[in-house]
């Protein structure tokens, strides 16, 4: 039955049988006799066929999201299996929050390919809502957030400490400030993340603990344009020093000296299943003694 999966979700995905004949090494006319038997198997068509395209239809979009569920959970088995009697190495999916993925899994990732290079690790970088709903879908092993998420079906394992500080445009007024005060904030324009990122809700957690609200919010879906904004002038943000360093250095971005910051928050591992892959298990060995710190990091 796996192999109808696996030609029913590339078809899906492709909505286009030539192209997914030719991702599967199959003949365009085996795909369709797959997927024929497979909506009989079914008992329904799952999918909506024209001259230009293929689309899944309502029965085809839940099939689709199990389907990619149930792959998971075989592929995460077949390694499990092999894992007793080879060492670390095969495929290993990542996801990772913004900050995360862009700034610090790089280096991860470097030593775990210097130390494995058997394992073969493939990167999706997302907002922490989204990586929570792949790992939960198994489509991720692993993923690293940062924020709160709603799952209680995930083991969740913090890790390390991420620092936020609220950042200006070098030529900014308030970066000639020695001391920025609440007020200051509340008038500035804030550049922001989107709702279901964790710089937003550090962003947010940051605007209650200081009681205030900023009079015009600007919101950027991931932290380089935000950079890129606050460094020409648009306003001031909250990142985390992790995202930052290139800029302090380079004098394009200022730290602002306010009372009660930086704000702290947690770098958290996440997974669904207790059961792991060798591959998983030493890359979250290197999580945990990483020592992860922007100001430990080698340039």
């Amino acid at each position: 039955m796996d192999q109808y999966l696996q030609v029913f979700v590339m078809v899906a995905e492709k909505q286009n049988f030539s192209r997914a004949a030719e991702e599967l090494h199959m003949t365009q006319p085996a795909v369709s006799q797959y997927i024929r038997a497979f909506e009989e198997n079914i008992g329904i068509r799952l999918l909506e066929r024209t001259n230009k395209y293929v689309q899944l239809n309502k029965a085809g979009e839940i099939v689709y999201h199990h389907a990619k569920e149930i792959l998971g959970l075989y592929t995460k088995m077949q390694h499990l299996v092999d894992d007793l009697t080879h060492k670390a190495k095969g495929e290993l999916t990542i996801g990772a929050s913004y900050t995360f993925g862009e700034y610090v899994l790089p280096h991860v990732l470097t030593v775990l390919q210097q130390k494995y290079p058997e394992i073969d690790p493939s990167v999706t970088i997302a907002n922490t809502a989204t990586i929570a709903e792949l790992v939960t879908s198994h489509q991720l092993d692993i993923g690293i957030v940062e924020g709160r998420f709603k799952d209680k079906e995930l083991l969740e394992e913090k890790f390390a400490e991420d620092l936020m500080v609220v950042v200006a445009s070098a030529h900014h007024r308030l970066a000639r400030k020695k001391v920025v005060t609440i007020s200051d904030l509340e008038e500035e324009i804030w550049v922001v993340r989107e709702q279901g990122s964790g710089t937003r809700e550090a962003t947010e957690k940051v605007f209650r603990q200081f009681l205030f609200s900023p009079k015009k919010q600007i919101v950027f879906s991931s932290t380089q344009p935000i950079k890129e904004a606050v460094e020409a002038g648009l306003g001031i943000s909250l990142l985390s020093k992790w995202a930052i360093q290139k800029e302090i250095k380079n004098k394009d971005l200022h730290i602002l000296n306010i009372k009660g910051l930086p704000f702290a928050r947690q770098f958290s591992l996440i997974t669904k299943s207790p059961f792991q892959t060798k591959a998983l298990e030493v890359f979250i060995d290197l999580l945990r003694e990483g020592g992860l710190s922007p100001d430990n990091r080698k340039e």
